[in-house]
Formats: structure tokens, sequence, C-alpha cells
């Protein structure tokens, strides 16, 4: 059935009211456990003194957050601002030396990038980028894909597997808190964009790029370190682009999402002075004693977290990278409004890079089984290298690859008849409301197959214990009725964007184009 499929409008608001409720519900109970438990033995190390005159703590336990808005927030926003500042004097000096600084404004990102890596992480480390550079682009010249990809995932697996990565890491000299992160940030996304830049080169029927453009790619400083990856060719074409001119309004968008990203950042530090969410799951013995509902809004809390994390992380990076006009991969999509394991990720820049290259390379159109089986396989094979390989990130790779084979399974078993007939004779809001029941349980399954590599498998198995059996049915049925009023919404918002996007009358669709709704 279509996606414009519709509900009626009081049906819409029974579900909003049911969705506000039980989160309040459940964050009413995660408030009670973090307020009780704020002082016992094993909050220690993750939970801190926060606002004095209001006696709260705060919850610390996310190094990575700590490190981007509190820790080292300001040598981060001066290495960023930096480069504005630096791209900018350029730009109004370049015309009286006599230089084009449209033509030449990616030269001056990659001098600048150049200098930031070379002092924040020394000579050795940019000696040591710059070698995976070489033997990323001697194999780009011999435009073989399959070896392109054997160089580059060898390279990458040199630092992600003992003991290959601890002699490479011994190489960079000094000791800083966040040596280790931009190390193994600095030198995985350069792999990823040294790959990029060998495979679009394969593409190139006329010569070759040059080392200068695989510089000036792989050293524009804000997606260095923390990415996104953007694909060579979006971003050569884009800082090539001499036509350097602002949509209207332009400029008010940029600044009005990074008020939003500072509203957010304030938002997220407000409740982290009540809800503690980060450090509850790591203490099992309290975890046990919690209810039912409080689990379950642990688990969805967290990845909610995690993608207000990378929205915000990224958003901050992409707000710098659209000033110098290009257009970086967008955050990706928030996990409420996911029910399908085809859209589910939490890095776009990664989930672009592995679609292009990868999974829509292997996989086609994605409507034969068995080429679907090879890409998901060859997708998470890549994927699990790139997060390094151990037993979480193997049950991770395993189960998230089941999941999206599954679901063209299902697809397709509910495409033949007799399913396929029954469909037919349902309305349309019949259909949405029976696919919703089966979209709900597949959030649940998303949840649970992604919290465990956010928390500890040992939560995700408790979780997944007390929803699924002991609390049978009460909770297991409650807990599906609010997830398919969640479900029912973004449908509705799905909806709704579809409209705008195509007012007219929907057109068949063939049965194996159309989106698992």
């Amino acid at each position: 059935m279509g996606i414009k499929a519709a509900l009626p409008r009081y049906e819409l608001y029974l579900y909003s009211a049911v969705l506000a409720a039980a989160l309040i519900w459940a964050g009413s109970w995660i408030s009670e456990a973090s307020s009780e438990n704020v002082n016992r033995k094993a909050f220690k190390e993750s939970v801190k003194p926060g606002w004095h005159y209001f006696g709260r703590k705060m919850d610390v336990a996310d190094f990575e957050w700590m490190m981007w808005f509190s820790t080292f927030r300001n040598h981060i926003l001066f290495a960023l601002m930096g480069h504005v500042v630096f791209a900018k004097i350029f730009t109004l000096l370049a015309p009286k030396i006599g230089i084009d600084g449209c033509k030449h404004r990616s030269l001056i990102f990659a001098v600048y990038g150049c200098l930031a890596v070379l002092i924040t992480m020394g000579w050795t480390f940019m000696a040591l980028v710059l070698s995976h550079c070489v033997v990323l682009y001697s194999f780009a010249l011999v435009k073989k894909k399959w070896l392109i990809f054997a160089a580059g995932l060898t390279t990458l697996a040199s630092i992600k597997l003992e003991p290959y990565n601890s002699w490479q890491e011994a190489l960079v000299t000094g000791s800083f808190d966040l040596q280790d992160i931009l190390f193994y940030g600095g030198c995985g996304f350069s792999i990823m964009r040294c790959t990029s830049f060998a495979l679009e080169n394969c593409e190139r029927k006329d010569g070759n790029y040059t080392f200068s453009d695989l510089l000036r790619y792989n050293f524009y400083l804000p997606f260095f370190f923390f990415g996104p990856i953007m694909t060579f060719d979006r971003f050569h074409a884009q800082v090539n682009n001499t036509q350097l001119t602002r949509k209207e309004r332009e400029l008010w968008n940029i600044t009005t999402k990074a008020l939003q990203h500072l509203g957010v950042i304030l938002v997220v530090d407000v409740f982290f002075h009540y809800l503690y969410i980060l450090t509850i799951p790591s203490d099992m013995k309290l975890v046990s004693k919690l209810t039912d509902w409080s689990l379950a809004g642990l688990a969805y809390s967290n990845l909610v977290y995690d993608w207000v994390k990378a929205a915000v992380m990224f958003g901050v990076i992409n707000t710098v990278a659209t000033l110098d006009h290009l257009d970086p991969p967008q955050p990706p999509k928030c996990i409420t409004m996911l029910y399908v394991f085809s859209e589910t990720h939490f890095d776009r820049g990664i989930n672009d890079w592995l679609c292009k290259y990868v999974y829509d390379y292997i996989g086609g159109d994605h409507d034969k089984i068995f080429k679907e089986l090879l890409a998901t396989i060859c997708t998470f094979a890549i994927t699990t290298l790139w997060l390094g390989p151990c037993q979480l990130v193997y049950i991770w790779s395993f189960f998230n690859c089941f999941g999206l084979n599954f679901e063209l399974w299902v697809a397709k078993l509910f495409s033949i008849p007799p399913f396929s007939t029954i469909e037919g004779l349902m309305g349309e809001g019949m259909s949405r409301r029976i696919r919703g029941v089966f979209n709900a349980a597949n959030f649940w399954t998303i949840v649970l197959y992604n919290v465990l590599a956010l928390n500890s498998l040992e939560f995700a198995k408790l979780v997944g214990r007390r929803l699924i059996f002991k609390g049978f049915p009460l909770s297991t049925l409650s807990v599906l009725l609010v997830t398919y009023c969640g479900v029912q919404l973004v449908k509705e918002r799905e909806r709704q964007q579809a409209l705008l996007d195509d007012p007219e009358p929907v057109k068949a669709v063939d049965g194996g184009k159309e989106k698992a709704e």
C-alpha cells in the first residue's frame, strides 16, 4: 500500500497522547532511580559534581561528549575557528597578490589542515598518515578495484589489529588525553578517504587525479579527525567550484542551525543532571531492580542520546563546512524515526561510503535475495573492521546483518499470494495499521541489536529477557502498543512529507521496489 494512506485525525491524536504519557511515565522512573542512587559506590567514577547551587550531580560517563563540550571544547573551537579565519584572510589577500582565491581555496584548506595536524600530533604522525596516502595513491594508479580494496582494508587492519596498531601508535611521541582518539580517528578516516580517492580514480577515463588532489581532500581539517567522510567525487566537485554564491537566507539558516546546536547542548546538559541514562546501565545490580518500563526507557533513551550526540558533533563540523561552500553529509536519522533496518545508521558519512562502494555496488537494486545477502555480509565485514574486531562488534554485526536480510525475506514473502491478495482486499488505512504492528516489533529489534554496542551485552540481554519473556504479556504488549503509536506518528509525518514532495495521486508501484512500511 502507498505511503500516502491516511488515518483519521482523532486516531492520531490518541496515538500522540498515549506516546507522550508513556515517555513521561518512563522518564519519571529513570529520574527517580537517578535521584535515589546518586551516591552509590558504582556511580563514583561517572557521576561528578555538577550544579552546586541546585545540589545536582552530573552524569559524565560519556568521554566523547565531555571532550567536545567541556574538557577540550576551547581547543576544538579554536582549531575550527582558525580554519575559518585562515581561509577568510587568504580570500581577502589573494586578489592583491594576483591569485584566484576561489580556484585555490582547496590548497589553502589543505595547508592549514597540514599545519594543524603537524602541530597537534607531531611529525611522526604526519609521516605515518602521508605513508598511508602514498601507498594507496600508488594502488590508485593501477586502477584495479579489487586491488585497491585489498590495499585499503589491509591498511585499515594495520591500525585496528594487534600488534600492528600498537607499533604504529608507539611512533607518535608525546602524551595527552586526546592522543588515542586523534590517532585512531585521524588514521582511520584518512585511510577511508584515500580508498575513496583510489576508487574514484578508477572511474576516471582520462588520466589520473594528482597526489595534490589527494592531499587537498585528505587534509581538510574539519573532517580530518572526527569525520564525517565525504566521498572524493563529491568533495572534489564542490571544493573546485569557483561560482561561490550563497542562496537566499543561507547565512541566516547557518546561524539558526548553530544556535539550535547550542540549545541542544544546553538541553543535554540539563538532562545529564537529572537522568543518569549512561551510568545506570553500567550497574547491573541496580538495573536488575528497575521496572520493565524503566529498562525500556533506558534502552530507548541511550539510542536517542547517541543520535543527539552524532547530530550535534557532526552538526558543528557541518556548520564550518557549509561556511566553506560545501554540502557535507547530513546528521543521521533519529532512532525515533526508524522502523526498518535499511535506514538504520549512526554515521551518514560512513553509511554513504559503504553504500556507494560496497552495498549498492554488489546488491544492485536490492531485490535479489542472494545478492542482498552477499552485499550485506561484505558491508558488515568492512564495518566490523572499521569499528575494531571484538566479540561485541561481531554480535552487533551479525544481528544487524540478519535484520537487514530478514526484512527483505519478509517483504518477498508478503508480496506473493495469498498475502498480497489479502492485503489488496484491505483498505489502505487497515493495511497501514497492520504494517505498523510489524514495524513496532521491528523497532525493538533495532533497539536491542544496537543498544548492546552502546552499553553492554549483559544490559541488552537483561532488557530482552524482561521485555520479551519475564514481562509477557503485560509489559511486552504495553511497550509494543506505545511503540505502535510512535510508528504511526512517524508514518504520518512521512505521509505529509510525501504529499508536499508529490501532491499528485500515487501511481502504482512495482512490488519489488516498494518500501517496507
